[in-house]
C-alpha cells in the first residue's frame, strides 16, 4: 500500500521523528491508526449511552413521570434570579 501525505503532514511526521518521539514514519502511522480506532470506539460508546438515556427518558414520559416544559423553564428562571440576587 502506498500513502501520500500533504506537505503539512510530512512536516508533522518529520518533526515527530526528529524530536525522538518516534523512530519511523511507519511507527507514527501505527500509533495514529490506534488512536483513530480508540476515538471511534469512544464515539460508538457515547452513541450507545446516549441512545440508552433517550430510551429511558421516553419510557419515563410514557409512564407519566415527565415534567412539562413550562415548569422546567420557570424553575430555571427562578434559579437564575436567585443566583443574580446572591451575586449582587
Amino acid at each position: 500500500m502506498s500513502i501520500t501525505l500533504n506537505s503539512e503532514q510530512e512536516t508533522m511526521v518529520a518533526n515527530l521523528i526528529a524530536t525522538g518521539s518516534f523512530q519511523t514514519a511507519d511507527e507514527v502511522l501505527q500509533v495514529a491508526l490506534k488512536l483513530l480506532e480508540k476515538e471511534r470506539q469512544l464515539d460508538r460508546a457515547w452513541i450507545a449511552q446516549t441512545r440508552a438515556l433517550v430510551t429511558e427518558g421516553i419510557e419515563s414520559l410514557e409512564r407519566g413521570e415527565g415534567v412539562d416544559g413550562e415548569t422546567v423553564v420557570n424553575d430555571l428562571l427562578a434559579k437564575l434570579r436567585q443566583a443574580k440576587e446572591v451575586q449582587g
